[in-house]
């Protein structure tokens, strides 16, 4: 492998419609990834195993195993690599159900290959961002809350000493606000720190996300302990004690 070739990010494109996973393909590939086409989940299983991806472009509804359930199944095994879903539907419930099942961001069909392009860096944004918050929690050491630990560095939540799974953006969105302890933090702060500057078309799914989390990490998720709500700002991170 070159040195050039080591610095390029690859992405693997999932879509049974040909023509499109093509014109995406050649597109991302003239924007400097590596690209991998795949028509569905075999193929697309093959080339997990053959590799690593930075990131994967899946579409929803395919013949056979479908994009909702691969990712289902994708997030169940433990797989942590960036999903950025494609649905023809306009049903925002398809959408939700997406990112409730661990996608990263969506984008409609028919799609601009340049939008495809900004939601999949604004995302890989996300993932490198979770090193960078370690750095603003000053080098500190893990978080430990009720019976969880948060080890920013190592990117990984653990409660009961047990692993929980969690997508890039999830994992983001709480080491930013582990890292800003008692510090209300407003919708679009946090959108900031965690996507970088484009972050619009992410920060929708902002509640989506603190809910996912809630559930990861409170006792009762309905009266969260640690992720709190400031009405008419945005949300907070409790800790159990200290300044």
């Amino acid at each position: 492998m070159t040195h050039n070739s080591q610095n390029r990010e690859s992405v693997l494109l999932v879509d049974d419609d040909h023509a499109l996973r093509q014109l995406l393909g050649d597109y991302l590939r003239a924007e400097g990834f590596d690209v991998t086409e795949a028509d569905g989940g075999r193929q697309m299983a093959v080339a997990l195993d053959r590799g690593h991806y930075d990131l994967i472009v899946l579409d929803l509804m395919m013949p056979g195993e479908d994009g909702l359930s691969i990712c289902r199944r994708l997030r169940g095994e433990g797989m942590s690599t960036p999903i950025v879903m494609l649905t023809a539907k306009g049903d925002e419930i398809d959408r939700i159900v997406g990112l409730e099942l661990g996608a990263d961001d969506y984008l409609p069909k028919p799609c601009n290959p340049r939008e495809l392009l900004a939601r999949i860096r604004a995302v890989l944004r996300r993932q490198r961002a979770i090193p960078s918050g370690a750095a603003l929690s000053a080098g500190a050491g893990p978080v430990c809350f009720g019976d969880c630990t948060l080890d920013i560095q190592a990117r990984v939540l653990t409660r009961a000493g047990k692993r929980v799974r969690l997508t890039s953006g999830e994992l983001s969105l709480l080491s930013v606000l582990a890292a800003h302890p008692r510090v209300p933090l407003t919708r679009d702060r946090l959108a900031s720190l965690v996507h970088g500057r484009a972050h619009e078309p992410f920060e929708r799914s902002l509640d989506v996300t603190i809910s996912k989390l809630r559930r990861a990490i409170e006792s009762d998720p309905k009266q969260p302990r640690y992720l709190q709500t400031v009405w008419g700002v945005g949300y907070v991170f409790i800790p159990d004690s200290g300044p």
